[in-house]
């Protein structure tokens, strides 16, 4: 990370616009490495920097990667419609960074989703020719037995899709759950291949992308975490478990 003032840092890192930072600064708001900021004019190297602002402390990232274990009835949208935001369960500084979703779930899908303000990051775990896993636990209306397995794994006929749509991976958990890997995205696709299926989704939970599993975060519903190098990893192991 290049030098830059102590404002420009700040702004960086989501705390406001950058004469707001500069006003923190003034009021003496901010500690930079645990000591009060002397100011804001001179250059400083941001590697490695942890700002302290209102006593909480946040370290200096060029990036951010998260991942929000989400709760049903949020929307995955900066202008949400009919219910609250995914902004709303995180701390503000991560919309004034531009934080946003790498893709979108329903507002009543619940499970993993990532959220960053890399966009190389975002291309390339949300664009469907990257291929990226995708693991979905759906709660059925009517009880099935194998033959529901066998054809999701064979394919099965959406509307407005020239070719049968197949899952990468599918099992039965018992008879009103069932398990799916997909990897093209496409537009409400669990739900519709249950419907084509000859059953209806009634709650639908996305447990894992690539390698990365909500099992394994130990999230709340609600609750986010920072992705580390280890989890950044296991988001390209599309074969792990």
């Amino acid at each position: 990370m290049k030098k830059q003032t102590l404002d420009r840092i700040l702004q960086s890192q989501g705390f406001g616009t950058r004469k707001g930072c500069q006003q923190l600064i003034s009021d003496g708001d901010v500690l930079v490495n645990g000591e009060p900021a002397s100011g804001y004019k001179l250059p400083l190297d941001p590697t490695g920097m942890v700002l302290t602002v209102f006593d909480e402390e946040w370290p200096v990232r060029e990036h951010v990667y998260l991942v929000l274990n989400k709760p049903a009835n949020i929307e995955c949208s900066r202008k949400p419609s009919h219910h609250p935001g995914v902004h709303t369960l995180l701390p503000e500084q991560f919309l004034w960074r531009d934080v946003q979703p790498v893709g979108r779930l329903d507002h009543d899908t619940t499970g993993m989703l990532l959220l960053s303000d890399d966009g190389a990051f975002i291309h390339t775990q949300g664009h469907p020719k990257h291929h990226q896993n995708k693991v979905y636990v759906a709660t059925l209306k009517h009880e099935v037995d194998e033959s529901l397995v066998a054809q999701l794994l064979a394919g099965v006929q959406l509307i407005d899709e020239p070719a049968p749509i197949a899952a990468l991976a599918a099992r039965l958990i018992d008879p009103l759950h069932v398990e799916m890997t997909l990897d093209q995205g496409k537009y409400h696709q669990v739900k519709r291949m249950l419907a084509a299926a000859g059953n209806r989704c009634e709650a639908l939970v996305r447990s894992q992308i690539g390698g990365l599993t909500l099992a394994s975060l130990g999230l709340a519903e609600g609750e986010w975490c920072y992705l580390d190098d280890a989890m950044l990893a296991r988001l390209n192991q599309n074969d792990a478990a």
